[in-house]
C-alpha cells in the first residue's frame, strides 16, 4: 500500500491549504514540472510539485490535474511568488484538490526522496509479509489435512475464500463452507484450463477471482472483494505449489521427517524443533542418542530415511526398550546432545554397516581404527600402496610390518625377523626407495601400518 498523502504532509511539515478530506489518497510518486500541462507525463496517484512559474491561469491547470487523477499538488513558495497565488487556493478547493505550501527551506528533492524512503519501506514490507506468508502456508501444508489447511491458510491470508475442486469440478474443500456454490459458476474457467491454459483471472466491479490448476489433480479458485496485488499473486502462486504436493503426497510425513533431519544435520535445531511443533511433534531432549536401523515399520520415536538406512532419535533412558524393538543390525551412537547430531548419525551408521549385531559405536572404536574405515577402500589402497614391495622380494613386507612393529628399533626387528641387522637396515633401505616414502617420517609410518593391516583380497 503506498503512503498516503496525509502521511508524506506530515513527515515533510507541509501545511495543508485545500483539499484537506482527500489528503488520504495513496501517492505512487514525486513529479517535478513547471509546465503549464504536465498531464502527458502523469500517470495518476502523483503528488505534483511547482513554483508556478509558467503558469498563469490557475483553473484550467488545478482541472488538468484532477481529469488526470493526481493525488495532490505542492506550491513552492520564495521563488516565483512569495505565497501560493489566492486563485490556486481556490480552485483547489472547488476542485476538492489536495494542495499543500512548501516553504523555501523544503527543496522538492527533499520531498522525493521521503517519497522514495516510504514507497521502499512499503514494499519491503509487502515482500516480507508475503514471505510470512508462504511460510505460514508451508506450516498448514504439513498439518494432517494438508491440502484443506492450505486452502483454509490462503482465505484468512486474502481476506476472501477458496474452493478446491477434483479434476471433474467436484468440490473437495471449500473455506468458508459457503463458498462451494461459487464453484458453480466457473465452468467455463476449468474447460480453459484443461485446454492447457496456466490460469485464469476473472476482475469484476464487486469481486475478484483467480483460477488455477493443480498439476492434473484438479483445480483451486480464490476469489477476493478486491483486486488482487501482485504480491497476493505470489501468495496465490505459493499455494497452488503447495496443494498440487499436498494433493498427490501420501508421503509427506516422510518427506517432512527427511527435511527435518536435514536441518538438525545442518546444525538448525531451533528451526527443526520449530517446523516439527506446528504439526504437533516433539523431538527429545538432551542427551539424545542416534540408531540406523534397516526398517522405518511403527517407530514410537522420530525417524527419518537416510540413504539406505532409517535413523531413529531417541532420547538416552528411551535406548534400552527401542534398541530391543529392531531387528540386526542395528547402529547405535554414543550419547550426546541434540546439536550434534551429525556426529551421532555417522557415528550410528558406521555401526550399522559393521554388521555385528546391535552394535553402538563406543565399542566398534575400541576394536580399532580400521574398523571405523571403509574395508574395500583401505584394501585397495593397500594392495596399490604395497605392489611393489610384492614385485620385488616376498620378504620385504614382512621386514617392514616387524621394523614399524618394533618401533624401528633395529636389533628388535632383526631378532623378531631372526637376521642379522644389516640386512634388516638394507631391506628397509631397499622398501623406503620402492615405496617413495621416508620410513622415519611418523605419518608415513601410520600410512604403512594401516595398509600392512589392511584384510587383503581372498
Amino acid at each position: 500500500m503506498a503512503p498516503s498523502l496525509r502521511r508524506i504532509t506530515a513527515m515533510a511539515g507541509l501545511r495543508v491549504l485545500a483539499g484537506p478530506g482527500a489528503l488520504d489518497r495513496p501517492v505512487r510518486w514525486v513529479a517535478v514540472s513547471e509546465l503549464e500541462d504536465p498531464t502527458p507525463f502523469l500517470e495518476g496517484d502523483e503528488l505534483v510539485l511547482t513554483t508556478g512559474m509558467r503558469t498563469a491561469s490557475w483553473r484550467p491547470y488545478i482541472t488538468r490535474l484532477v481529469d488526470r487523477g493526481v493525488a495532490g499538488l505542492g506550491f513552492g513558495i520564495g521563488l516565483s511568488h512569495a505565497r501560493v497565488p489566492a486563485e490556486l487556493v481556490a480552485a483547489a478547493a472547488e476542485a476538492g484538490l489536495p494542495l499543500v505550501e512548501v516553504a523555501r527551506e523544503t527543496p522538492f528533492i527533499a520531498i522525493g526522496k521521503a517519497v522514495s524512503d516510504l514507497l521502499a519501506a512499503e514494499h519491503y514490507e509487502e515482500i516480507t509479509g508475503a514471505f510470512e506468508a508462504q511460510g505460514r502456508l508451508t506450516r498448514a501444508a504439513l498439518r494432517g489435512d494438508g491440502a484443506a489447511s492450505v486452502a483454509d491458510r490462503l482465505a484468512r491470508e486474502l481476506g476472501g475464500w477458496v474452493v478446491l475442486l477434483d479434476e471433474t469440478g467436484t468440490v473437495r474443500h471449500a473455506t468458508p463452507p459457503e463458498a462451494e456454490e461459487r464453484a458453480a459458476g466457473l465452468r467455463s474457467e476449468f474447460a480453459r484450463l484443461r485446454s492447457g491454459a496456466a490460469a485464469v483471472a476473472l476482475a469484476g466491479p464487486e469481486e475478484n477471482v483467480v483460477v488455477q490448476p493443480l498439476g492434473g489433480r484438479g483445480f483451486f479458485a480464490v476469489g477476493a472483494g478486491h483486486p488482487f496485488t501482485p504480491i497476493a499473486h505470489t501468495i496465490v502462486n505459493a499455494a497452488a505449489s503447495l496443494l498440487t504436493l499436498a494433493l498427490e503426497q501420501g508421503t509427506a510425513p516422510e518427506r517432512l521427517r527427511s527435511a527435518v533431519l536435514r536441518l538438525l544435520v545442518a546444525g538448525e535445531t531451533e528451526t527443526a524443533r520449530a517446523v516439527l511443533s506446528d504439526v504437533g511433534v516433539t523431538l527429545p531432549d538432551d542427551p539424545v542418542v542416534v540408531l540406523a536401523v534397516a526398517e522405518s515399520g511403527p517407530i514410537r520415536a522420530f525417524h527419518a530415511p537416510h540413504g539406505d538406512v532409517t535413523i531413529v532419535i531417541c532420547a538416552e533412558p528411551e535406548l534400552p526398550g527401542l534398541r530391543d524393538a529392531f531387528d540386526e543390525p542395528v547402529g547405535i551412537s554414543l550419547p550426546g546432545p541434540l546439536s550434534g547430531v551429525a556426529t551421532a548419525v555417522d557415528q550410528a551408521v558406521r555401526a550399522y554397516r559393521a554388521g555385528r549385531g546391535k552394535l553402538n559405536f563406543a565399542d566398534l572404536a575400541g576394536q580399532g581404527l580400521l574398523d571405523l574405515l571403509d574395508s574395500g577402500a583401505v584394501r585397495a589402497y593397500a594392495e596399490v600402496l604395497l605392489a611393489p614391495l610384492d614385485e620385488q622380494r616376498g620378504d620385504l613386507r614382512e621386514s617392514l610390518r616387524a621394523y614399524l612393529a618394533c618401533n624401528g628399533h633395529w636389533d628388535a626387528a632383526a631378532q623378531r625377523l631372526g637376521v642379522h641387522r644389516h640386512t634388516l637396515r638394507y631391506r628397509m633401505k631397499k622398501a623406503a626407495e620402492l615405496l617413495g616414502r621416508d620410513l622415519d617420517d611418523p605419518a608415513a609410518r601410520a600410512e604403512l601400518w594401516i595398509a600392512l593391516n589392511a584384510p587383503r583380497a581372498s
